[in-house]
């Protein structure tokens, strides 16, 4: 098939890892032939380009920021993106007919590229569900509960969905709230198709830990969690900076916060201010060097803001998995991202805010090496099983059995 594939998650090296790129290698290896979409924002001062290599094109837009900027600039970019997506596609594709387009949320404006190429080119459409909004929005007191904006988006949401073919959602109770919360959607409309990754099995040696963990000044007697991701509003940061606090005595356990976003300038104030003797903040590192410095620690940290109403599933879990480390959650009630790594003894969970039962769980996995390398394997053969990115292509092809 030819496959448009738009994502707001993109690079110039297709070859870089990460859930999209995977599956669009997955696509590739199989013989179709891919076009993918994705934005080039403005900070980066780098124009519109297109990149091939084999059977993957790969066309980077310039775009306005959208990512980890200002609400208003966000929002001006979420609704101009799908008319230069869409202008960019028929200049640098004008040949190509397509027979599938896979989109992934957010954002929830591509409705018009999917009618389009559904109208002309009789194409079939997935999509990713990734995000729910404008509902997260409203959930982090972003958005009114029926204001003008929540109502405007929530439009364009219903538009997306009825536009998609298919929607795959990234776990169970993903695809119960959107059966629950939008009526008008036949069941047979949604899946679950989860995050996934081509998995790597590379070991990391104690001695080669032991230099990592020194070059980021890291004792090597002590139980280390690391936190990678987003530090914004959704992971609900006052509770991770409740967990710094309450255990700023603990000299046997180590965390290190690796990440960057809003909540970013914030955390680095406490930092400065606090001085932590168990803890160190990064604000970015290569997708090689933050690998590395996750096989070399112990636990891998999970955090979202408990009042989320929707049912998040970081992404982040995978690298921790594929590092073969147990997972310490603290969440909302929503999601079951925390009773899927319960229910299959790779991770444990409580409700983000709830610190005594928290530190609890720290006590419990720093102090038993021999549960948190029994817990980091049975994590990494469930995402063999089940985050592997064989299954989320499988997924898809189902509705494709004749090609």
């Amino acid at each position: 098939m030819n496959i448009l594939f738009l994502t707001l998650v993109g690079s110039d090296d297709i070859n870089e890892r990460g859930i999209y790129n995977d599956l669009i290698w997955k696509f590739g290896k199989h013989g179709h032939k891919i076009f993918v979409v994705s934005p080039r924002e403005r900070k980066y001062r780098l124009k519109t380009k297109l990149f091939k290599r084999s059977n993957i094109s790969n066309l980077r837009v310039r775009t306005l920021n959208i990512q980890k900027t200002n609400f208003l600039e966000k929002g001006i970019s979420t609704l101009t993106i799908e008319y230069i997506f869409l202008f960019s596609i028929l200049k640098y594709f004008r040949h190509a007919k397509f027979n599938l387009v896979i989109y992934s949320t957010p954002p929830i404006t591509f409705t018009n590229i999917i009618k389009f190429f559904k109208k002309r080119d009789s194409a079939k459409a997935y999509l990713l569900l990734k995000d729910i909004f404008p509902q997260n929005a409203i959930d982090m007191e972003l958005l009114k509960q029926g204001g003008f904006l929540h109502k405007y988006f929530r439009k364009k949401e219903i538009k997306l969905y009825l536009a998609s073919d298919f929607i795959g959602c990234m776990s169970p109770a993903n695809v119960k709230y959107v059966n629950e919360n939008n009526s008008f959607l036949e069941g047979k409309k949604t899946e679950e198709n989860p995050n996934t990754i081509e998995p790597l099995n590379f070991h990391v040696s104690n001695k080669n830990k032991s230099k990592i963990r020194q070059k980021y000044d890291i004792p090597d007697n002590v139980t280390v969690f690391i936190y990678g991701g987003n530090l914004g509003v959704p992971q609900g940061l006052s509770f991770l900076v409740k967990i710094l606090e309450s255990n700023a005595n603990q000299r046997n356990i180590y965390f290190i916060i690796v990440g960057s976003g809003t909540g970013f300038p914030d955390l680095k104030s406490w930092f400065k201010m606090n001085l932590p003797g168990n803890a160190k903040l990064l604000s970015s590192l290569s997708k090689e060097d933050y690998n590395l410095l996750v096989r070399s620690s112990d636990i891998g940290l999970i955090l979202l803001d408990r009042k989320f109403t929707i049912p998040n599933y970081p992404s982040r879990l995978l690298s921790y998995m594929e590092a073969k480390i147990p997972i310490l959650l603290a969440t909302d009630e929503s999601t079951d991202i925390g009773r899927i790594a319960e229910e299959n003894d790779y991770g444990m969970w409580s409700l983000n805010g709830d610190i005594e039962s928290f530190n609890e769980q720290i006590k419990v996995l720093s102090r038993n090496e021999n549960l948190r390398k029994t817990m980091g394997n049975n994590g990494y053969n469930y995402m063999l099983n089940q985050y592997s990115v064989d299954r989320s292509y499988n997924i898809i092809m189902q509705h494709f059995s004749n090609v």
